[in-house]
């Protein structure tokens, strides 16, 4: 009775958690299905090109990388995931409510830009550590068993935030039509701020289940109350860098992330003049890798669970994101199928590298540890999300047409290989036998 009580409340906890991370893919991705637009800014009110989208993407990682992230993960253990996770979660909502602020035409363009760019950077750093929050409160509820499960239906439901944000920002802008005012390409980012107050009421009643719940069992929590060998130190940080296994992991985070994250926020850029699509065409093919990720992210979740072999699966995933870039470079661009075979085997990969990657992590670092753990791997994935997007950007801003398309996906193509290497260089240092 007390199991079945617990695992109630732990899929209620879950229920809680994956909503603000739901309402944080979406914002994030709120411009993914209509970049194509800022090639052309004389049709844009708002006036913005690729280079300002680039640096606006881009900057949801600047304080991540400047040490925000490690700060971050650092008060998760040492505060707690109740406390700073809610920090975190409500410097998200504001940071969203001012990345709105940039982009609802109240300013002038240089000074929207630039509180659009620090809005953007406040909600980058919220939504990473609350995301590194979610995942730490998840292993705790879920350590007992179906973790990857329970992180696979976590990344199902939020990239579920994404797929709405690819599908119906064309919709919400109204495109096509010739011209757009301030008012259209803002709206998507209002509906992303309303989410994200939902996401964030959603959080207040987590923590709300978790603190009774460890009321109720004589659960202690906090720096006095914690025994000696589970508090967290400094000098835990050090064997944490000094284990290849976690290193290579986090390596693989980047170059896997920005070979999938990073192209979806320039997807439509790519596929519309590479296969010839329209708009709406073009978002619905590009949002097929949140979709299929919301139906095989929990898949792969269980059968990671049940059948172990973590690191083949990351190497598959891995092999599978750079077939899915080798067809978008290089298949016939008069035949549409190839294009949606690419996003499939991305949506494929995107599905499964995470769906064994974020579970190993807690079989490798003390559960006191992980909230600095998550927050490293995090800190050199925005050290890639920073950097990709405003390659691309700029890749897209100076080589129109095709050129920049093929100039895009070689960029996507090198990183994909490392990311294959670096799987496979993890599978030969992995030396638990439950994972081989």
């Amino acid at each position: 009775m007390r199991n079945s009580r617990r695992k109630s409340i732990a899929i209620a906890a879950l229920a809680c958690l994956v909503l603000p991370m739901f309402a944080s893919y979406f914002f994030d991705d709120m411009f993914s299905s209509v970049s194509q637009l800022f090639k052309t800014p004389e049709t844009l009110e708002l006036g913005w090109n690729s280079q300002d989208l680039g640096n606006f993407i881009g900057d949801y990682s600047l304080l991540c990388i400047c040490g925000g992230l490690i700060i971050g993960g650092i008060l998760l253990d040492i505060l707690g995931t109740r406390i700073m996770g809610s920090v975190f979660v409500a410097m998200m909502v504001i940071g969203g409510v001012l990345a709105y602020t940039g982009v609802a035409g109240w300013f002038p363009k240089e000074t929207a830009i630039a509180i659009g760019r620090a809005g953007r950077m406040l909600f980058g750093l919220g939504s990473e550590i609350a995301g590194v929050a979610v995942t730490r409160s998840i292993a705790k509820w879920f350590k007992d068993g179906n973790m990857s499960l329970a992180m696979g239906l976590q990344l199902a439901i939020a990239r579920g935030g994404t797929a709405l944000a690819l599908v119906f920002a064309p919709v919400i802008v109204g495109m096509p039509k010739d011209f757009y005012t301030v008012a259209d390409t803002a709206r998507p980012a209002l509906i992303g701020c309303y989410l994200l107050f939902i996401g964030a009421a959603a959080w207040g009643a987590f923590t709300a289940i978790d603190y009774f719940y460890d009321k109720s069992n004589g659960v202690k929590v906090g720096r006095g109350t914690v025994s000696d060998e589970n508090r967290f130190r400094f000098s835990d940080i050090p064997s944490l860098l000094k284990n290849p296994r976690f290193i290579l992991i986090g390596l693989l985070c980047v170059c896997f992330y920005c070979c999938v994250s990073s192209f979806k926020k320039f997807g439509t850029s790519v596929v519309v003049p590479r296969f010839s699509l329209d708009a709406t065409q073009a978002g619905t093919m590009v949002a097929m890798i949140p979709f299929f990720t919301i139906v095989f992210t929990p898949l792969f979740g269980i059968l990671v669970d049940k059948v172990g072999h973590a690191v083949r699966w990351m190497v598959l995933g891995s092999a599978a994101v750079l077939a899915g870039h080798l067809a978008l470079a290089f298949a016939p661009g008069e035949i549409q199928f190839f294009g949606y075979a690419g996003i499939a085997l991305l949506g494929l990969g995107y599905s499964l590298v995470p769906s064994a990657m974020w579970p190993s992590v807690p079989k490798i670092v003390p559960e006191k540890n992980l909230g600095i753990a998550y927050a490293l791997i995090y800190w050199i994935q925005n050290l890639g999300l920073f950097l990709a997007p405003k390659a691309v950007g700029r890749i897209f801003a100076t080589n129109p047409g095709l050129d920049g398309v093929a100039k895009a996906e070689y960029l996507f193509i090198v990183l994909a290989v490392v990311a294959v290497t670096l799987a496979v260089l993890l599978g030969r240092l992995w030396t638990d036998n439950r994972e081989k």
